[in-house]
């Protein structure tokens, strides 16, 4: 069973820089495309961030597009997000997904595994 770990959440300026990690586990993990979901206060959760299973394809929202980069280090067992230049909307609690064989753009209903969840405050 793949596992999922995120950490990085905190309390940031507009503009400032974060990065979130995901630490994954689990015998299959290879075989799943790892992504990131946001979901801020009274609103649906929303795909940020996604890499196809192979790892060769990224895929962002566009209201992070220019910002964000998720990246995979597999040494390490680690999915990040860097968000750069954030913004009061990007106040939410972000969450590590994985899909088996996704595509690197999965939905709320495709996710068959999800993390807990770390908590992003932006303030102006």
């Amino acid at each position: 069973q793949v596992q999922l770990v995120e950490y990085g959440g905190r309390v940031a300026q507009a503009g400032d820089s974060l990065r979130l990690s995901c630490v994954f586990s689990g015998p299959t993990v290879s075989s799943y495309a790892l992504g990131w979901f946001r979901q801020a206060p009274g609103k649906d959760r929303e795909f940020v961030a996604g890499l196809s299973w192979s790892g060769g394809s990224a895929y962002y929202s566009d209201s992070v597009k220019g910002r964000f980069t998720i990246s995979r280090d597999n040494a390490k067992s680690t999915l990040y997000l860097q968000m750069d230049s954030l913004k009061p909307e990007d106040t939410a609690d972000y969450y590590c997904s994985a899909d088996q064989y996704g595509t690197g753009r999965p939905t709320v209903g495709s996710v068959n595994i999800w993390g807990l969840g770390t908590q992003v405050t932006v303030y102006s």
